[in-house]
């Protein structure tokens, strides 16, 4: 039996998952959790063998819980969920630890198809992620500027190209006003851009949003 905690903050799509685990006999979900700190203390608490892990909760986010989850079990596997397209996040995930990648959108016996592939072991990512890994590789595929961000700054790039001001990114990210501002500016900076407008239309060219 493949042991599964469920770590997303939006409590339908945690219903959802629960449904579709529960159509393979060999999965049993056996916990949830609603922000990256719950998810890592009911891992410590559990010991599940799968987590799927979204990176978009509020507070501590997904992408700042792996390395808690990895200290809290070695044994467990991470699987991401994510809302957001590959080229986004997937690598930086892998990167820092993450089993896997998936997109919520995949169909559901991808889903478990990557479950079971890494819980015997493996690495799941989609082939269009292979070729680009495949890319960078070997050097033929030049590197955005977005990716010289940190996983925090990235978050919040998104989220200014989504339109989201910075009291609202905030808020979502439970942290204050002066910390998202920091962030901003560190983006402008490193970006080479001026203002609100010029990240947001760069999110939307390279389907950050």
């Amino acid at each position: 039996m493949i042991r599964v905690l469920i770590a997303d903050d939006h409590a339908i799509v945690r219903e959802g998952l629960k449904r579709i685990l529960a159509d393979d006999s060999s999965v049993e979900t056996i916990a949830e959790a609603a922000d990256g700190q719950e998810a890592a203390r009911l891992v410590r608490l559990h010991k599940p063998d799968v987590v799927l892990l979204d990176i978009s909760m509020p507070g501590r986010s997904g992408i700042d819980a792996l390395a808690d989850i990895q200290s809290a079990s070695a044994g467990t596997r991470i699987l991401i969920l994510s809302m957001h397209p590959e080229d986004q996040y997937a690598i930086r995930c892998l990167r820092d630890g993450a089993d896997g990648y998936l997109t919520k959108e995949s169909a559901p016996e991808l889903l478990l198809g990557a479950i079971r592939k890494i819980h015997s072991g493996g690495k799941y990512i989609s082939p269009m992620l292979a070729e680009k890994l495949a890319q960078n590789l070997t050097g033929t595929q030049q590197a955005s500027p977005h990716e010289a961000l940190s996983d925090r700054e990235l978050q919040v790039l998104i989220m200014i190209g989504a339109g989201d001001t910075v009291s609202g990114i905030a808020d979502k990210l439970c942290v204050s006003v002066k910390t998202v501002s920091t962030y901003r500016a560190r983006i402008l900076e490193k970006m080479g851009m001026e203002n609100n407008a010029q990240l947001m239309r760069y999110a939307m060219e390279n389907g950050l949003t």
